[in-house]
């Protein structure tokens, strides 16, 4: 599997990277479509096969709250 990939259940430009360390495996999203940046706006711990739904509201509130300021 890629070590990033396009997250479109959260937003359009919202990627997924993946992260395996040491102490475990780790999910970061982050936002390209900004006329700022890459927008880095939710990490979290991996724990199962597939990604949390809290993980993708959660993370859809925090983008809209970028986008938003």
């Amino acid at each position: 599997m890629p070590n990033a990939r396009p997250m479109a259940a959260i937003s359009p430009g919202v990627w997924e990277l993946r992260v395996r360390g040491e102490d475990g495996i780790f999910r970061v999203f982050y936002y390209t479509a900004s006329a700022t940046g890459v927008l880095v706006f939710h990490a979290f711990a991996k724990k199962t096969r597939r990604t949390p739904a809290p993980e993708i509201e959660l993370a859809r509130k925090r983008l809209k709250e970028l986008l938003d300021a």
